[in-house]
């Protein structure tokens, strides 16, 4: 089959599994959580399968103790998280107000002689607009994550249905990859592994090291505000952490959000401001130079940039669905665009239709062009 009429075949097959994702993007969110979660417990069942458990064995503990600790989060952590952030987006308009004050208080005469009559009015007009614009768009695309990802199934739908799809995925997961395996042409099987090798790496490395990540900044931020004596400094500090998965996102919003709620709730004590700022600024640097150059490293190889857009824009897209596969769909082609990329560079077309030889290759070449003299033995 010529080249071109597969690679037709190959667009229209992905562009048909896209349309296919979004028509069915409500139904399928169980589904592929339940995927996600026995892909993620697979090597503590294998574990569990070197001790001597058998397969369904393990797979029945792994699943009891998951469960146990959700439903344990459900109960006690859920409903606190809920009651602080409808009490801090409750409180946002009169801390929105306030800071307003505060800016006209301190910068209104400077504001006055740069903008002329009128300007500090102005100003937290657009303050006050910028920021409910703020708000509702955040609001927004939460709202959108979860009724476009509970509109069929709804929430008792999820949490019944993703339980029993892991548990038969996680029982069968060896067979089934096994069984792709084998539907690969033989000639295409070396290929196939090695970049179902290194998307597995990069989706492992960067899910373990950044939930890591997250879960350490997630309690230092919380901490650390919690010390300060900031008003909803856990739920900010938690909810900068958890955002941290999303590149930049948590930690500028963590630091807006603390260093608003600090003006408001400080002023005019600007050590407790200094502070507040602080502990975001020390997150940062522990961020940069200890927990991703540690935790994840550089075998993830993805480009925040990239990643950014995959969530946002699968988020977007798919709803909740859509942050389920961001991270592995921007692995796999993060790790077949490199493929591509080399195998260009060392084909023909690349070297203008001459074909490649390595060094020893060419020296062997030149040899056999040029054969030796033989040797004049002497009289």
């Amino acid at each position: 089959m010529p080249i071109q009429r597969r690679a037709a075949i190959t667009l229209a097959v992905l562009a048909l599994l896209v349309f296919l994702l979004y028509q069915l993007r409500d139904v399928l969110l169980p589904f592929v959580a339940g995927a996600a979660l026995a892909y993620a417990l697979d090597p503590v069942a294998d574990r569990l399968e070197r001790l001597g458990l058998g397969r369904l064995t393990a797979t029945l503990i792994i699943l009891a103790v998951f469960l146990l600790g959700l439903i344990l989060a459900l109960i006690l952590v859920v409903p606190l998280a809920a009651n602080q952030i409808a009490a801090l987006v409750a409180s946002l308009p009169g801390m929105i107000a306030k800071l307003q004050a505060i800016i006209a208080e301190r910068a209104g005469p400077l504001i006055e002689r740069a903008g002329g009559h009128g300007a500090v009015q102005e100003l937290q007009s657009s303050v006050g607009n910028l920021m409910g614009q703020a708000v509702a768009w955040i609001l927004g695309f939460l709202r959108s994550l979860w009724s476009g990802s509970q509109a069929i199934v709804g929430i008792v739908s999820l949490l019944v249905v993703t339980p029993v799809v892991a548990f038969y995925l996680l029982v069968d997961w060896d067979r089934m990859i096994a069984t792709l395996d084998r539907w690969v042409p033989p000639r295409h099987r070396p290929t196939s592994r090695m970049l179902a090798r290194d998307i597995d790496g990069a989706i492992t490395a960067f899910i373990r090291g950044q939930s890591l990540v997250c879960l350490i900044l997630g309690t230092f931020y919380a901490v650390g505000l919690w010390l300060v004596g900031l008003n909803f400094g856990v739920l900010i500090g938690l909810m900068a952490g958890f955002l941290t998965f999303i590149p930049y996102v948590g930690s500028l919003t963590g630091f807006l959000l603390s260093t608003g709620v600090a003006l408001v709730q400080f002023w005019p004590d600007w050590v407790s401001v200094v502070l507040t700022v602080g502990v975001f600024l020390v997150g940062q640097f522990l961020e940069g130079n200890v927990l991703q150059p540690k935790l994840v490293g550089d075998a993830v190889r993805l480009h925040p940039v990239w990643l950014m857009f995959a969530l946002l824009a699968f988020g977007s897209l798919f709803g909740f669905l859509g942050l389920l596969l961001a991270v592995p769909v921007a692995a796999a082609l993060g790790v077949i665009a490199r493929f591509g990329v080399k195998r260009y560079l060392e084909s023909r077309l690349y070297h203008d239709g001459t074909p490649i030889l390595d060094p020893d290759a060419k020296v062997a070449a030149v040899t056999v062009a040029n054969p030796a003299p033989p040797a004049i033995s002497k009289p």
